[in-house]
């Protein structure tokens, strides 16, 4: 797993724009920035939709106060999902990061495969990067969500 201390892996993302797919990779996203990233097991799901990206959705200006330059939601589903999602929950101040195939989740070593019922997901976690580099990072134990919440991340800011 990631580490403090640690780079964040090479990866490269697709963006669903007005303009069609566009790709960027990790590092143009993240070097020279102060960036909160945290992760979801999929979109639209209940925990997910209710009260983890609703609460970036909300807070997002106050993060950006505290000198946060870009707030991004990863999850291993591809961009047109990513997409759709950040429209119905109003969260266009959110980057969210598709991660289609897993990759860029299992490179942070924040898989986990929850089998039949929907394959490799990340695990909910958040973090705090700066320059690419993880400064802080915050694993939620199974089933929980208590320290990746964007509140909590606000608070350690």
């Amino acid at each position: 797993m990631i580490a403090v201390g640690q780079p964040l892996p090479a990866g490269e993302f697709t963006f669903i724009t007005a303009e069609g797919k566009q790709l960027r990779d990790s590092h143009t996203l993240f070097a020279g920035k102060k960036v909160v990233l945290f992760a979801v097991p999929g979109a639209f799901t209940p925990t997910c939709s209710n009260a983890h990206l609703p609460g970036y959705v909300v807070l997002a200006d106050q993060l950006m106060a505290k000198g946060v330059d870009a707030i991004c939601c990863l999850s291993v589903n591809d961009a047109f999902v990513m997409r759709a999602w950040q429209a119905a929950q109003n969260a266009e101040a959110i980057t969210m990061l598709a991660d289609g195939d897993g990759s860029w989740t299992q490179a942070l070593g924040l898989a986990k495969d929850t089998g039949a019922f929907g394959g490799i997901r990340a695990q909910r976690c958040a973090l705090i990067a700066n320059d690419g580099v993880v400064e802080q990072l915050f694993v939620e134990a199974p089933g929980k969500f208590e320290v990746s919440d964007a509140a909590s991340l606000l608070a350690v800011l």
